[in-house]
């Protein structure tokens, strides 16, 4: 991908590549870690009293969760997209603890909350269905973790959120185990809302999982083993990935050795996932990404052209060993030029994007209608819990504004 930007720079240079390390830390006494304007082509809108979704995912990794593992990486580009739907427009981080059961490779693995998806994405398709078989899984030691290790924001106009994902019930016989409802009662403190979606129709999980929705002031719903998600491929799909690809070729990172090799993480995740991912994930990628709330995924911090363009920072202030590569060796002309190219063609990339996906969404939108509807899936479901809490948070959603 690193190709295409030294087409664009007309300069020839050798990038390392970095090796991305899932961002998660085992359970075990440590503490885990409106369409922009013109110029400038990205906005990282931060305003004070802008609202903030903090969703964590709290996910059974076990045996017989394979299939909705599969439809959690799929859908996650569009429930990020049904969330940022929401008027204002809301910065959203997300987070994951995967759990397992005591014996299994491990316990819990947590991903902290992040405005970064990609890489919250990038260690999410590690994840494979394994372990477990006993029937009860440490969903105790799961709702503790996404409760205390989770970094949930401190500010008002906030909706914070889990949802809890899985088809067993908690081991309620283990020692030296926080019960759920302790727990539950300190997320109530924080002012976290807990969901508890239960896969599969298993009768010894569904009182458990009615009570833990109850405690924690949340909704419960049933969805299918596999999730029942909408999986409907679309014509516009393939072009929008390749868009996606391109838009990304398009940063340019900047900082100090250390601020540098922490932004390759963010790149290496980025070439994992249009390595990996499906098509049909990748095109909900970009749609996410050409919305306000998408924009901090897509940049992260100290992106040049976005930097520049955007008056926030004098180029020729910066330090010539903190610029990228390309422009080192630039005249200071050479490099305004590159930035101006560059945010106009970025520009031109996310208003390609836009139009792809609102015609993706009205195409999504009649297949879902000839079908009968989606009110029973697993992405209804999510948005219309989301909808229905967010409004405490001073978010408000149209009634049809879900993304497939």
């Amino acid at each position: 991908m690193k190709s295409k930007l030294i087409a664009l720079a007309l300069f020839a240079v050798t990038a390392t590549g970095v090796v991305l390390f899932p961002a998660y830390q085992s359970v075990g006494g440590n503490t885990p870690v409106e369409p922009p304007p013109a110029v400038p082509p990205i906005i990282n809108p931060l305003a004070n009293e802008r609202s903030r979704i903090d969703v964590v995912f709290v996910l059974d990794t076990t045996g017989s969760m394979g299939g909705l593992i599969q439809a959690a990486k799929e859908k996650i580009w569009s429930i990020a997209s049904s969330m940022a739907a929401a008027q204002p427009a809301p910065e959203i981080r997300m987070g994951l603890v995967a759990y397992r059961d005591r014996g299994d490779d491990y316990v819990t693995r947590v991903v902290d909350l992040s405005t970064d998806l990609d890489s919250m994405y990038a260690t999410l398709m590690d994840f494979q269905a394994n372990g477990g078989g006993d029937g009860p899984e440490s969903v105790n030691q799961a709702l503790h973790d996404a409760v205390h290790k989770i970094s949930w924001s401190p500010k008002e106009h906030t909706y914070k959120v889990v949802f809890l994902v899985g088809d067993a019930p908690p081991h309620m016989d283990y020692q030296n185990d926080v019960k759920y409802p302790v727990t539950l009662t300190a997320a109530q403190q924080k002012g976290i809302v807990v969901n508890a979606i239960q896969c599969g129709r298993d009768g010894g999980t569904t009182p458990q999982w009615q009570q833990i929705a109850r405690l924690g002031q949340g909704r419960y719903f049933q969805v299918e083993q596999a999730g029942g998600a909408v999986a409907i491929a679309t014509p516009f799909d393939e072009r929008l990935a390749r868009l996606s690809a391109s838009l990304d070729d398009t940063r340019l990172y900047y900082g100090s050795r250390e601020e540098k090799e922490e932004r390759e993480h963010k790149v290496a995740a980025t070439e994992k996932l249009h390595a990996a991912a499906s098509v049909s994930s990748r095109a909900r990628r970009a749609a996410f990404n050409a919305t306000p709330s998408g924009a901090e995924n897509l940049l992260g911090e100290g992106e040049l052209v976005d930097d520049v363009a955007s008056g926030r920072v004098d180029l020729s202030s910066i330090e010539q060993d903190k610029l990228p590569e390309p422009l080192q060796a630039m005249a200071p002309a050479e490099q305004q030029a590159l930035i101006t190219e560059t945010a106009e063609r970025r520009n031109e990339l996310q208003r390609q994007i836009r139009d792809l996906a609102e015609q993706r969404a009205g195409y999504l939108k009649k297949k879902v209608a000839e079908a009968g509807g989606a009110k029973d899936s697993l992405d209804e479901k999510l948005y219309r819990t989301v909808r229905e809490q967010a409004g405490k948070a001073g978010l408000h959603y149209e009634a049809d504004a879900a993304a497939y």
